[in-house]
């Protein structure tokens, strides 16, 4: 009986292990091409290079092309609770050509960071801010991330080295979906600015269940708040993200027009008055007001009880409105700059103006 070994292994055995490092090295180069060819992470998107069709369903891979590309001279950062603003309405408001980088659940760090990368690439004549809660947390520093995937690599300098490093099972699949978008069988997930209605069709609106959803959200923050070993944060408690508003407000050029919003949540998800959660919420406010002042923003608080917040059928669920609340919003926000003073019907106060 004949053993093999590797310097005398069979001729067939040779020939498999020859043609299976071939397929498997060809197969690899397909795959790379496929994925360079395709760009799924507008890795080439810049100043006169189009970004492609945004198809990858985590916001965080997709909007750092929109941020590098240069075709947007105003835009949006914060979570869902700003998505819905339109940037057709902020143009006509505003002027100029709006993104909506708003991402679902976003930390203050995800936005701080794609935020720092747009200005890398623009001097935009607007910027929005979306200032929630989690902007005054005194963990933000250390609850940077959630349980997305959030590609640090997308969010610096471009490399060929990147090219290489997109290569995987998700870039394959978005890169595929690419694809078809290209060959008319599919739409894009978002639309080139980063805007999507991401709630359900107007027409489907049940405002049962949606009170169903705020009284139940309201039930789960009152039993919280009763349990024994609950601890309010107390007012002067460190509020790190804030340092990092500050210095993006900083990074933004003097002619930039910049408007800092606390989002119109319905009013059970607000602090009570008289409460320790109420006396957070007003430190939180007017540390953003003073940082917003110093540099020149407009400070808009839709965060109070108001005609929009205190109606259930204005939300899907306690944090998100509904499409026709978002028009209120932009208009509120073009009052709220061009005269400086709160709306005359109580949806918003202005804490700080900049004409």
């Amino acid at each position: 009986m004949t053993r093999a070994n590797p310097a005398g292994a069979p001729p067939e055995w040779r020939r498999f292990v020859l043609l299976f490092l071939a397929m498997a090295a060809v197969l690899g180069a397909v795959c790379i091409g496929f994925v360079a060819a395709l760009d799924p992470y507008g890795l080439r998107a810049g100043p006169g290079r189009a970004q492609g069709p945004l198809m990858d369903g985590n916001q965080r891979f997709m909007y750092p092309q929109i941020a590098r590309s240069g075709a947007y001279d105003a835009a949006v950062f914060g979570t869902s609770t700003l998505r819905l603003l339109d940037p057709a309405d902020l143009g006509r408001a505003f002027g100029g050509r709006f993104a909506n980088l708003s991402m679902n659940a976003a930390t203050p760090y995800e936005q701080s960071e794609l935020a720092r990368l747009y200005l890398r690439h623009e001097r935009p004549t607007t910027l929005l801010f979306g200032i929630d809660p989690t902007w005054c947390e005194p963990d933000a520093a250390e609850r940077r991330l959630t349980f997305r995937a959030f590609p640090a690599w997308l969010y610096g300098r471009i490399t060929l080295w990147d090219a290489l490093r997109q290569v995987n099972w998700q870039s394959l699949g978005t890169a595929f979906e690419a694809a078809l978008y290209r060959l008319g069988l599919v739409r894009a997930r978002l639309a080139e600015n980063g805007y999507a209605v991401f709630t359900p069709p107007e027409a489907l609106y049940d405002a049962a269940r949606a009170q169903a959803h705020i009284r139940s959200a309201g039930a789960i923050q009152a039993a919280a708040e009763a349990a024994p070993g609950y601890r309010p944060t107390p007012p002067e408690a460190a509020m790190p993200a804030l340092g990092w508003l500050d210095a993006l407000l900083a990074q933004a050029p003097p002619e930039t027009r910049t408007l800092l919003v606390f989002p119109p949540v319905h009013v059970s998800q607000q602090a009570a008055p008289g409460s320790p959660a109420a006396a957070r919420e007003a430190a939180c406010k007017a540390q953003v007001t003073r940082i917003g002042a110093a540099h020149g923003a407009t400070v808009v608080d839709f965060r109070i009880p108001s005609p929009i917040t205190t109606q259930d059928t204005n939300y899907w669920d306690p944090l998100h409105y509904r499409l026709p609340i978002a028009g209120r919003i932009v208009a509120g926000l073009k009052a709220a700059q061009a005269s400086g003073r709160d709306d005359p019907e109580g949806t918003y106060r202005v804490l700080a103006h900049a004409p």
